[in-house]
């Protein structure tokens, strides 16, 4: 006991000699809380969209004030032709092209239908899906404007109307942040947790000094626990500070308990911890560990459900997501925050979490021990 207090006492004078972690752990998490959420969101605004409109009629008019009323579109050309139209997709003037063509007006009219051309540039797919996705939106709620618009209502057999009523639960204003924040402090976690720990069994190497402590009386597993620990509380610190910036600054309260999140933060941490101080037990020098972490995080983090839904990715990825923890963690933190989820929703999450950072740091000190 008293061997991991000297440990422990040993890391935190180092933690605290250094400034750069201790920007990494209080002002960086800060700033990128705060940025992130902002630039990460799944809104698409200001589509570029050019318009050929060859009927010029009333309908036309009208249908062009209303898709850039919508504050989605932002009309930046007005084309004669379809080619000449073109030519701005190629330049990158717009994004998405939409033809009406000549007796657009009449042919609704006297027949009730008309066609028109929707082109999308797909290059940015994200862009083009759902920018091509509000456009046909637009275009139908137009189409039934139309329809109410020259429908005559009799007094008896009126035509049934089928009333649609929705309400989106845990999320009712559907906000993105909401949604987003919760994700993006987990990956700032991860980022933490991860190279913190990838660092510091290798910064020793480098300094010399783990030959000492390897002909000291000192057991690999407490040697491993005066790394671990530091750099556990740490994370939770951050933790502490990502949930402040999420509710002075995006008014996001959790409705589930509070205290779930941190006691799944706190097997979470041990996780990564464990995966960081695997990769420096592997690693010589400290470029090495960075590479490797930074490989690992990103596996971790794009295969962690936070830009792609878990369920639409094949299935090698979603039994990679299995071994995951950031995957589990950021479903966990979704579920406690917007849900209100308790203990029995999470159990398997964290019994998963749980497993993981057995094995990892088993295999860390196991790791450390023969290389010693």
């Amino acid at each position: 006991m008293n061997q991991l207090l000297f440990l422990l006492e040993k890391e935190f004078r180092q933690v605290f000699r250094n400034p750069a972690i201790l920007r990494s752990v209080l002002v960086m998490p800060f700033i990128q809380l705060l940025v992130f959420p902002f630039a990460a969101n799944y809104e698409v605004k200001n589509v570029l969209l050019s318009i050929v409109d060859h009927d010029h009629s009333s309908y036309s008019k009208k249908f062009i004030s209303k898709i850039t009323s919508t504050g989605y579109f932002k009309l930046t050309d007005y084309s004669p032709s379809y080619n000449k139209a073109m030519e701005a997709i190629e330049s990158d003037k717009a994004d998405l092209i939409i033809e009406i063509p000549p007796g657009f007006e009449k042919e609704l009219v006297k027949e009730n239908k008309s066609k028109m051309l929707l082109a999308v540039n797909a290059v940015n797919g994200t862009k083009a899906n759902l920018g091509g996705a509000y456009a046909v939106n637009i275009i139908r709620d137009f189409n039934q404007e139309i329809q109410v618009e020259w429908m005559t209502f009799p007094s008896f057999n009126a035509i049934p109307a089928i009333e649609i009523t929705s309400s989106n639960w845990y999320n009712p204003t559907m906000n993105y942040k909401d949604f987003m924040v919760p994700g993006i402090l987990v990956t700032l976690l991860t980022m933490i947790g991860t190279f913190l720990s990838a660092l510091n069994i290798v910064q020793e190497k480098e300094i010399g000094t783990i030959e000492q402590i390897n002909v000291s009386p000192i057991a690999k597993s407490t040697f491993i626990l005066g790394k671990l620990i530091p750099f556990w509380i740490m994370g939770l610190v951050t933790l502490t500070i990502g949930l402040l910036v999420s509710r002075f600054f995006y008014q996001i309260v959790s409705i589930g308990n509070i205290g779930l999140i941190y006691l799944f933060a706190m097997v979470f941490l041990l996780a990564l911890l464990g995966v960081g101080l695997l990769i420096s037990t592997f690693a010589e020098t400290q470029t090495q560990a960075t590479f490797v972490g930074f490989f690992v995080m990103m596996i971790f983090m794009l295969l962690g459900g936070l830009y792609t839904s878990i369920d639409s990715m094949p299935e090698w990825a979603k039994w990679i997501t299995k071994i995951n923890p950031v995957a589990y963690f950021i479903e966990v933190m979704r579920m406690i925050v917007l849900k209100g989820s308790g203990f029995a929703a999470i159990k398997y999450h964290l019994l998963s979490v749980l497993g993981l950072a057995v094995v990892f740091n088993s295999w860390a000190i196991w790791n450390y021990r023969k290389r010693s």
